[in-house]
């Protein structure tokens, strides 16, 4: 196993490296403060850091969340519940988690519920429904989906 080189940083050596890791995706603040300690940059350093790079434009707490939950949804399939608390893990603010959540569309959510629970209801071999039932429910609440919205759809399954 390889042993990661502790690199020390100036505070421009940071921001130009930092800008780099920004600019190649979208990020929030706590992971660039994750890289800046890495890279050796602490306290006030880091936190002018992060400031440049949020006067610049390479850190926006709201486009991150948007952008998280828009690729989350679509690509992985998550629920709102499931990319709150990834959000929330990542220390973004309640408000950016609200901003975030506008962007799934109401229509596409309960498509893309409706779409796993079929496909795992008909996956599963078991004869009985109610058994069925509660495994797509299961499987369909770990994805992040609501619970009332899962059941409620489950509940005109045949």
């Amino acid at each position: 196993m390889m042993e990661k080189k502790n690199i020390k940083l100036t505070p421009n050596q940071a921001l130009l490296k930092a800008g780099s890791y920004c600019a190649y995706q979208e990020r929030c603040h706590e992971e660039v403060r994750e890289k800046l300690a890495e890279w050796g940059v602490y306290g006030d350093d880091a936190g002018n850091v992060l400031l440049k790079l949020i006067e610049q434009n390479y850190l926006n707490e709201e486009r991150f969340a948007k952008a998280f939950a828009g690729g989350k949804f679509r690509v992985k399939h998550w629920g709102r519940i499931k990319i709150t608390l990834e959000l929330k893990s990542r220390k973004i603010s309640e408000y950016c988690i609200r901003m975030a959540m506008k962007e799934i569309d109401n229509d596409d959510y309960l498509k893309t519920m409706q779409h796993l629970a079929d496909e795992k209801y008909h996956l599963l071999k078991d004869k009985n429904p109610l058994v069925k039932k509660n495994k797509t429910a299961a499987y369909v609440m770990g994805k992040g989906f609501e619970p009332d919205l899962i059941w409620d759809y489950l509940r005109k399954l045949q």
